[in-house]
């Protein structure tokens, strides 16, 4: 009824109360912002004060002249309301602009509100904009919108505009409050702090969820009520989460996972309520930015005591991991599957990498997950350290670049119980004693390569056998194998890029076993070098020759050859191809733009 009931506005009532009291008002005012600000109830209460025949000196309506009586009682001819959801036909504006022609019979304005004006069509945009470039002295027009930037530009031009803000939580948080106390209600602070969080910047969707959640409790509005009415999942189980991911409890977060799932909860609900708590505690960190956490002084102390805990690389990470899988969520067809996968990665950020021995660069292994000790006897002093260091995969030194095979390599392949007279080895980790029986290293080769991912895990080489083998090959047998080699690269996601580049790769025999490969570009050339031994021994197994050699090399401007254009592939196999020309003129194919 008055200005001061506008919650959340005060830069904007103390602009329209000032208007008032000078005297110069505007013929036309828009009113937009988010929905369940006020927009409406200010144009109602500004229509009101305008029209009042003895307004207060701060600007508000008296309340008690004919005007004032009359709008209170829904009685009011100054005052016309037109929806424009439902009435955005030119007809309903036409009829609207024939009252604007009817002077007032009792106070100063007529005034017109028209709420959703950007749902009107564009004729009735035009039938509008006429009156609005020339209205009688005698009427005001109010716009109310949800959407500023679906109104043509014509009309914007003509407004005063007034930006309203969305609501904070604090302020949703005080208005409820008076509004329990006038009621009569008991009420928890943590429970208001949870509808103001449902009601998302909205006085309106806040004042309806206070008013269901006060039916369901009867008068009195608790915490834990609260929660059960709205379906809304505690912070509790986001602070807990947050506490074993630090801990590398993925079994503990995996069993909360289920209950919350069990109970109806959706995972994308699940996923955005723990990025929006890892961002309050990530503002938790810097006192500065604590006021930026829009939540009662309790819960910012709550995380604040979390933030301690947290170093601020780890709170970066789950919220880049958080945010990748709200971005896959709704395309995602395993749903629940993939909410476990992303909290099994936050909680593996803290959790130490798997070293790798060898010292050819990091292992990319998968971490342990569910990592248990295994509790014996013996009292076990081993370090994290050293459990990572005896489960690491053992590695072998690839084919030399410039021998065939080297005798090491072939040795201890082939010969292991040579390499190492001990013919057994015993390993203690984590409390768990392990025997590896070196004379089995040779037949466990293969099984080997495949846990480690910097190999090709379709290729499967066995050095001893293509080492006896010296078959010749011809120019479409390497390119036939090379090919074959590249289709499987193709299948691991780290090395797919460069097998595509190498599939444009010129090869030819220089003379059996000697190969040569021909690459258009220094970068091309350096990734191939890197990965070359794994290549020959690649190739000399699949054609059969011990002997293989292969040399890179870089080509020579007129070895690089222009690539064709479809219009001009196409010209090729007509002018080489004379039944193909025919049956292009046949069926008239042209190529696609």
């Amino acid at each position: 009824m008055t200005f001061d009931s506008v919650v959340g506005q005060s830069a904007l009532t103390t602009t329209l109360k000032n208007a008032v009291k000078s005297g110069k008002l505007a013929h036309a005012y828009l009113f937009c912002g988010p929905r369940g600000v006020g927009k409406t109830t200010c144009a109602r209460i500004f229509a009101k004060v305008i029209n009042c025949l003895n307004p207060t000196a701060e600007g508000d309506a008296c309340g008690e002249c004919e005007s004032c009586k009359a709008f209170d009682e829904g009685r009011s001819l100054n005052i016309f309301e037109l929806d424009a959801a439902s009435n955005n036909g030119v007809e309903h504006i036409k009829q609207l602009m024939e009252q604007t022609r009817i002077p007032p019979q009792t106070g100063k304005y007529k005034v017109f509100i028209i709420d959703e004006v950007h749902m009107l069509s564009t004729q009735a945009f035009n039938a509008f904009l006429k009156t609005l470039e020339e209205p009688p002295q005698h009427v005001i027009f109010i716009l109310a919108t949800t959407e500023k930037h679906k109104i043509l530009p014509t009309i914007i031009s003509r407004c005063q505009i007034y930006d309203f803000e969305r609501m904070t939580v604090q302020n949703i948080i005080n208005h409820l409050k008076g509004v329990a106390e006038k009621e009569g209600y008991t009420y928890e602070d943590e429970a208001l702090n949870v509808i103001a969080e449902k009601a998302d910047g909205g006085m309106r969707d806040a004042l309806s969820i206070f008013d269901q959640a006060a039916s369901f409790c009867q008068g009195n509005i608790t915490y834990e009520k609260v929660l059960e009415d709205l379906n809304v999942l505690d912070a509790e189980n986001y602070f807990n989460i947050i506490d074993l991911s630090l801990e590398n409890k993925v079994s503990d977060i995996m069993v909360i996972v289920n209950k919350l799932l069990a109970k109806g909860f959706d995972g994308g609900q699940m996923i955005n309520g723990l990025a929006s708590h890892v961002r309050n505690v990530l503002m938790a960190t810097d006192p500065q930015t604590t006021q930026l956490i829009e939540a009662s002084d309790k819960a910012r102390q709550r995380y604040a005591e979390q933030a301690k805990r947290c170093q601020p690389k780890f709170l970066y990470q789950a919220l880049k991991i958080l945010n990748q899988c709200d971005l896959g969520y709704r395309q995602s067809s395993n749903k629940r599957l993939l909410v476990e996968l992303t909290l099994i990665q936050v909680a593996q950020i803290t959790q130490p990498d798997d070293s790798d021995s060898s010292g050819r660069g990091p292992c990319k292994r998968l971490k342990i997950l569910f990592q248990k000790l295994i509790s014996n006897n013996q009292p076990d002093n081993t370090t994290a350290s050293q459990v990572a260091k005896a489960g690491t995969t053992p590695s072998y030194p690839a084919p030399d670049n410039n021998s065939d095979y080297s005798k090491a390599s072939e040795d201890s392949v082939l010969h292991p119980s040579s390499a190492n007279n001990t013919k057994e080895k015993t390993i203690s980790a984590g409390g768990v004693r392990t025997s590896i029986k070196l004379s089995n290293l040779g037949s466990s080769f293969r099984s080997m390569q495949r846990k480690d991912e910097k190999k090709d895990n379709q290729e499967n080489i066995s050095l001893g056998k293509a080492a006896t083998e010296s078959n010749s090959f011809t120019d479409d047998d390497l390119r036939r194998e090379w090919l074959s080699m590249c289709n499987r690269m193709m299948t691991n996601p780290d090395i797919n890029a460069l097998a595509k580049r190498m599939m444009n790769v010129h090869l030819k025999v220089t003379q059996v076993p000697d190969a040569e490969a021909i690459v258009e570009n220094t970068l091309l050339l350096d990734d191939i070098t890197r990965i070359l031994p794994r290549v020959k021994a690649t190739l000399a197994q699949r054609l059969h020759n011990g002997g293989f050699k292969l040399t890179l090399r870089l080509a020579e401007q007129h070895e690089i050859a222009r690539r064709l254009s479809p219009r001009e592939f196409l010209q090729k196999l007509v002018e080489n191809n004379p039944d193909f020309a025919a049956f292009k003129e046949e069926l008239k194919l042209e190529v696609d733009n």
